[in-house]
């Protein structure tokens, strides 16, 4: 007698992270749902939540156990946005993976047309693209950002960590517009647990300085993505607390040390860092220096 055929894997697994989301997570799901293609495993990762949203992905995960999970934390703890991203990414199965936030809602095509930037560029670890700030449905005005210094090409390392957020000033990727490889994710060890509290503000920004470090992204001019702008949201909730500052100082710290002991970090980026560092411990300094450095360009500069 032949062996039976195991189940199917899919392609890409798509990871929502949630805690007390139920305001807005059925809708998060249901455009997941409504992809153009449905070769994927959608894993709704639990960090503790307390209200009705734990329901909601069980009743979805009930009505469709071919495609959709429940998982949580160990007696349903509350970990934190990092160690629950990584929850997903140790049960995914796809070879790529994606995150949707659960505010956040994603175009029918976003899947389709991202993989076809992936397929077409198989050196790439990562794609996202322009992102609508959703403000219109609650009656703001909506608002659309590229991300990224440049779009439409592969961008190699170290370019992408001089040119944006959080060391360069172009928009830096939206967690819920990312497709990434499954190996470029694993390669860099997935996400840092240690951004807790106010500092999770930048828990996406660690895990991507690590992969731009790594591996090409590419930026796209398309729009897969409308990013809820809402007062309850956790980056709205921080800069509210005034805690901004505690987690860009905790990052930069933290990067500084990782590319210590990265013998091959490049020193472009350790360069960045430290200037970033100078202009939070010492701003008086940094600005002098600054100073010094436009007065040095004008008078080298060829008349």
């Amino acid at each position: 007698m032949s062996a039976q055929p195991g189940p199917r894997v899919p392609r890409t697994s798509v990871i929502i992270i949630f805690f007390n989301a139920d305001d807005f997570i059925d809708e998060a799901i249901t455009s997941v749902m409504a992809q153009t293609v449905d070769d994927f495993e959608l894993l709704l990762c639990d960090d503790g939540s307390e209200d009705s949203s734990t329901a909601i992905a069980v009743g979805w995960a009930a009505r469709h156990p071919d495609k959709v999970r429940h998982l949580s934390h160990e007696r349903h703890a509350n970990r934190g946005m990092s160690a629950t991203r990584n929850l997903g990414i140790r049960a995914a199965r796809g070879e790529f993976i994606a995150f949707l936030d659960a505010d956040d809602v994603w175009r029918p095509g976003k899947l389709a047309e991202q993989l076809a930037v992936l397929d077409a560029h198989p050196e790439v670890g990562m794609v996202c693209g322009t992102v609508r700030y959703w403000r219109s449905w609650a009656g703001g005005e909506d608002e659309v950002v590229p991300t990224g210094h440049v779009r439409g090409r592969v961008v190699r390392p170290p370019e992408t960590s001089l040119a944006v957020y959080p060391l360069g000033e172009a928009p830096a990727p939206c967690p819920s517009d990312m497709l990434l490889r499954r190996a470029a994710v694993e390669s860099v060890g997935g996400f840092e647990e240690h951004f807790s509290g106010v500092r999770q503000m930048y828990e996406d920004q660690g895990f991507l300085s690590k992969l731009y470090l790594r591996w090409p992204v590419y930026f796209a001019d398309d729009v897969w993505l409308d990013y809820r702008q809402h007062s309850a949201s956790f980056v709205a909730t921080v800069h509210g607390q005034g805690g901004y500052d505690e987690a860009r100082s905790y990052f930069l710290t933290w990067f500084d040390r990782y590319l210590a002991e990265l013998p091959d970090a490049p020193p472009a980026v350790r360069r960045a860092v430290a200037r970033a560092l100078r202009a939070r411990r010492r701003p008086v300094l940094d600005r002098a220096l600054r100073l010094l450095g436009r007065v040095r360009h004008r008078t080298t500069a060829p008349g």
